[in-house]
Formats: structure tokens, sequence, C-alpha cells
């Protein structure tokens, strides 16, 4: 896949990615992106806001995107100092068939509803999950509260809430992507 065909996939999917509700930010030519990322319902994540940074690769959608947690997350499957997710989808099982909002919608969630205690990064969180999951939830719940609390996030990043709104929209056109 020649780079300008990588770089069309990319402005395709990170159009998509916003069109499906998301707030996404980009960088470097839209290689790399910050999306907040609202913790799945009816699990302890429920009404969480994380900062997720994506990094996509040169040959991107053959290679899979780096996904990593900016804002800190309790869970047994990502690394709770660098934010890294261990999800075989993306680190062994990924094609090209596979996109961002794939990630964002179905992968992500389904990681936070699901975790897998027996293949850990953080193995505290397998501990906790494994020996007293009411205390699992417990832990996720104030780590929600005091890392990914969306009116905290607004307060520590200074920007109120009608001008985060307004920024979130993204800089793509139809020109671009078509």
């Amino acid at each position: 896949m020649s780079l300008t065909t990588s770089n069309h996939r990319i402005k395709i999917d990170v159009m998509r990615l916003i069109s499906s509700k998301f707030d996404v930010s980009t960088f470097d030519n839209y290689r790399h992106l910050v999306v907040k990322f609202h913790g799945p319902a009816d699990t302890p994540y429920e009404g969480g806001v994380w900062r997720v940074r994506v990094i996509l690769p040169e040959n991107y959608p053959f290679k899979s995107p780096s996904i990593g947690f900016d804002t800190q997350i309790f869970h047994p499957n990502v690394d709770q100092t660098s934010g890294t997710v261990c999800l075989d989808v993306l680190n062994q099982k990924w094609t090209a068939l596979y996109d961002l909002v794939l990630i964002f919608d179905t992968f992500l969630p389904q990681l936070l509803k699901h975790p897998n205690p027996d293949d850990p990064l953080n193995q505290c969180a397998a501990l906790v999950l494994t020996r007293t999951p009411e205390r699992y939830k417990y832990v996720v719940e104030k780590h929600v509260q005091e890392f990914a609390n969306p009116e905290k996030i607004r307060r520590w990043e200074g920007i109120p809430e009608e001008v985060e709104q307004e920024e979130s929209v993204s800089e793509l056109s139809d020109n671009e992507v078509g």
C-alpha cells in the first residue's frame, strides 16, 4: 500500500470516527489522534471519560494502531503507568478490515465490560478482580471519580464546556476524504 493510499484510508477512518460522534483531535497529518472515550453503560466505568491516544503506523491499516489511555484507568489489561492496552484484536489478530470506529465502538467497550485477569498488564487490578470482585468495582468507581470525571477534566483543562464542544469539530472536509 502506498503512502498516499494509506493517508487516504487514515482520513476516511478519522472522518468515520468523528461522524460516529467521537470527540477527536488530530496531529501529525492525522497519524496521531486523541479521542475522548466514554465508559460503557452497565459497568463500573460508566460516566467516566478518558483521553485515549492513537498512533497510526505508516502501513496502516495493514498494521494495527497503537492505543493507550492518557487518563489513568484501573483495569487488568491496561498498564497503569503508560496506559498501554493489552488486547488480542489489536496486538495479534488485527486485520485491515478493522477500523477506528470498531476500536472505539466495540473493542474498547468490550475490554472494559470483560476484563481478562489471566493476561494482565496491571497485576494489582487483576488480583483485586479475581479475589474480591466487589472491591474491584469499588476501586474502579473511585478511579472514575478521581481521574475520569468529566467535570474535573474540564476544570483541569481550563476549558468551559461550551468552548470544548466547539473545538471538538474536526478540520476534515468532505473534499479531503473523497
